[in-house]
């Protein structure tokens, strides 16, 4: 991907917020990927607040494991306990114990323990299922290819439901995390949450059939053609950007003296596809005449959009660009 696209920084910025709204989305969030990006701007959102704040969360917690996996850090129980403290900073729970282990049972499914679909280890047996899983993380001498350790750790992972809460969006983003660490990926573009919530049911009913039954093969199989499906997506919404970005930029050149500000603004709109005009001014250095004469041109050669419909504090979006990073992130109805 980062050989398709002239600036790979800029596809990124984008792409983490969909991963964070798409993992979100699996928990039962409603939270859009342009709610995200309102509320990124101070903007209202569309959603109730706590959707939203808990996808900025998951942003957060991302950016936190990479920094410090940058730093040397390994891929550890600490970390990961950092990231969940991210996770659960704000909003919906934050009284949740976050960056701790649980202390007491959860279970998934039903009303309590014995009628549940899954109970996790009991407090008891906590510590030495998350001592082993740290081991596997670090093990050196494995006959496995990457992708299957990961697969494996995965399923684990979920299956220690270490956390009160969080579990299932922390897991995910292990996935990504280890694969920067072990230098397969150089940033975290590698997302399987658009393949689970397509594939909700099956996800969940093949981590199941792991614990009940041992079958580890299926699980594996369901996986990796997650993985293969995933790479190929995010590749071809690479190259229909290429597309879009070069496609957009001839009809802007042909604005005569306006042309220099108003490539400006299409370029930093390749990286926050929604921005308001003051925004756009503070960011670039420029005037807000300028910017905004920038932005109407923008919007007659139908690049950009108004999407509040109100006369002050407007927000402008990218549109096209929205809709190619959006597609799979439409919250699921009621």
């Amino acid at each position: 991907m980062t050989t398709i696209l002239p600036d790979a920084d800029l596809f990124l910025y984008a792409y983490v917020r969909k991963e964070a709204v798409l993992s979100s989305q699996i928990e039962g969030t409603q939270s859009s990927l342009s709610d995200l990006l309102l509320f990124e701007n101070e903007a209202s959102p569309g959603v109730p607040l706590d959707d939203v704040q808990e996808v900025s969360n998951y942003v957060a917690a991302m950016r936190h494991g990479l920094a410090r996996l940058r730093e040397g850090f390994p891929l550890s129980l600490r970390l990961i306990r950092e990231m969940h403290t991210e996770l659960l900073s704000r909003g919906r729970g934050s009284t949740k114990q976050p960056g701790e282990f649980r202390t007491t049972q959860n279970w998934i499914g039903g009303t309590r323990p014995g009628t549940a679909t899954f109970v996790p280890p009991p407090v008891n047996e906590l510590g030495a299922c998350l001592d082993a899983f740290e081991k596997y993380l670090h093990a050196e001498e494995q006959d496995l290819p990457l992708l299957i350790r990961i697969g494996m750790a995965h399923v684990q992972f979920e299956t220690i439901h270490p956390f009160l809460d969080g579990n299932g969006r922390i897991g995910r983003l292990l996935i990504a995390l280890w694969l920067c660490e072990a230098k397969v990926i150089h940033e975290p573009i590698l997302y399987l949450s658009l393949y689970f919530k397509t594939h909700r049911q099956t996800y969940y009913e093949l981590l199941q059939r792991v614990r009940d039954r041992g079958d580890w093969e299926a699980w594996l199989v369901f996986f990796l053609e997650g993985v293969v499906e995933t790479a190929d997506q995010a590749v071809d919404a690479a190259r229909r950007l290429r597309g879009l970005f070069a496609d957009d930029r001839i009809k802007i050149e042909g604005l005569g003296r306006a042309t220099g500000s108003a490539l400006r603004v299409h370029q930093m709109m390749q990286s926050r596809p929604i921005l308001s005009v003051p925004m756009a001014a503070q960011q670039l250095s420029l005037s807000l005449p300028t910017v905004r004469d920038s932005v109407r041109h923008l919007v007659d050669l139908g690049i950009l959009k108004e999407i509040t419909g109100r006369k002050r504090d407007r927000q402008f979006a990218y549109q096209t660009y929205l809709d190619v990073l959006s597609e799979g992130t439409e919250p699921r109805a009621g």
